[in-house]
């Protein structure tokens, strides 16, 4: 059923979708399907952000199953329409939308009349899918220097789960942006980190990108007129603590969640994902599935254009012009927050640019140095103001790193070898110094 609506939609928006499944099936071999709508499928275009959406991973959980549903025929519908708005959109981003991750578990819970709270939660082989990922959270915490791309140092001690798996590979293997994956029983958008530091069953554990994952969770929530509508009541009691905070919560917060997708997006690779509760009731009544498209459609798009937010570019070989994979985007916030004064906060999480050299990276609103790093090149540094997001693609900042020189001699070649200077020594050279003092000058100064 799920593979014929999706097949529908192809159907009848052959040009601006794909249907694909993922490298594994389920445990009882039901195919993970993808449906993708841009205006080249099948194919990244360079500078193009890439985004997903993912369903279902709870098997009981099922609205978000069929909200994507609904968006993968919104899309194509208002396409074929003529939608200025959608059309922009789908030439502009690459959508990627997972609807069920778990449909073994699905299937157990509509088979046992979706009544039971956990009946389905889990697949067909009784884990819990949002636990059964590379737990690198743990890894940061134990004190690894890097806060990024921990994938590289990750000893599993146990046999993944195939849907797992499929979803690594399908994360590790595109340059997605931004992601949400739809889950149900209680009303708020939740973003990193996911797990405590600590001991603690719970606690605010901030990333170093607290402001925009903030931001990423407050587009979809103040989008949707219940999720931050402090007269919406909780799922628990009349009280909702979740809408006085404008419809968002930290995920480690609300409660500590080991192994979980939210997280292995960001510390995996550059995917800044948010996790979506859509509702009270993880199965609710067919009839309410109007309505809750209705209340959530805004907050999908809107969510998608996030992609868009804040720089993207192109990190070329100087000498070549060939664009440059694997090169580190590092931000430092140098936004002034007074007439004389301004912040100098490294945010200590780097992107890395694609096989083909673009890259893009999300940050709000503010001014910031951009510093880039690839091994063999000297690092470039340039100075950004970051205006606010809108349904435009991101402004351009491009890099062209110049090759180190060969070395003429032995002596030189060990040298060459030697750690290069660090970061911090490159925001306090010269002519560092002086772009501060010329950008301080000029707000407009390296502004894209």
């Amino acid at each position: 059923m799920l593979a014929s609506v999706l097949q529908k939609v192809h159907n009848r928006c052959p040009d601006i979708s794909r249907l694909y499944t993922l490298s594994e099936t389920s445990v009882s071999g039901v195919p993970l399907y993808v449906l993708e709508f841009s205006d080249v499928p099948g194919k990244h275009q360079l500078m193009e952000p890439e985004m997903k959406y993912i369903g279902n991973m709870h098997g009981n959980e099922v609205l978000g199953r069929e909200l994507l549903l609904h968006l993968a025929n919104y899309l194509c519908n208002s396409y074929l329409a003529g939608d200025k708005e959608i059309i922009k959109l789908i030439h502009n981003t690459r959508i990627h939308i997972l609807p069920s991750m778990n449909p073994d578990g699905w299937r157990t819970a509509t088979d046992n009349g979706a009544e039971d709270y956990l009946v389905g939660r889990n697949n067909a082989n009784d884990v819990d899918l949002n636990r059964d990922f590379p737990d690198l959270d743990k890894m940061l915490f134990s004190g690894v220097q890097d806060n990024n791309h921990l994938m590289k140092n990750a000893k599993l001690d146990y046999t993944l789960q195939p849907e797992t798996e499929a979803v690594i590979k399908m994360i590790m293997d595109s340059p997605f942006v931004v992601s949400a994956n739809l889950h149900g029983g209680d009303l708020v958008a939740n973003y990193p980190y996911d797990e405590s530091n600590g001991n603690s069953e719970m606690g605010y554990t901030s990333s170093p990108d607290d402001v925009t994952f903030r931001t990423l969770a407050l587009t979809y929530a103040g989008n949707h007129p219940r999720m931050s509508n402090v007269n919406t009541p909780g799922c628990e009691s009349n009280e909702n603590q979740f809408a006085k905070q404008g419809g968002i919560t930290n995920g480690a917060a609300w409660y500590s969640v080991p192994g979980g997708m939210q997280d292995f997006n960001y510390l995996g690779s550059n995917d800044f994902e948010i996790t979506l509760e859509l509702g009270c009731e993880k199965y609710p009544a067919g009839e309410s599935l109007k309505q809750e498209w209705e209340d959530n459609k805004k907050s999908l798009i809107e969510f998608i254009w996030t992609a868009h937010m804040g720089i993207k570019g192109m990190i070329r070989h100087a000498v070549t012009g060939n664009g440059i994979p694997g090169a580190a985007v590092h931000v430092r916030n140098v936004t002034r927050t007074a007439k004389y004064t301004r912040r100098d906060d490294d945010i200590d999480h780097d992107v890395t640019s694609a096989r083909a050299g673009d890259y893009w990276r999300l940050i709000t609103p503010g001014e910031y140095q951009i510093i880039v790093q690839a091994k063999g090149f000297e690092p470039q540094a340039k100075l950004v103001s970051v205006a606010e997001p809108s349904h435009n693609p991101a402004p351009v900042l491009d890099f062209e790193l110049q090759p180190i020189a060969a070395p003429e001699n032995k002596e030189d070649f060990y040298q060459d070898l030697a750690p290069q200077p660090n970061m911090e020594e490159m925001y306090n050279n010269n002519n560092y110094l002086e772009d501060m003092e010329e950008f301080n000058m000029n707000p407009e100064y390296y502004s894209v």
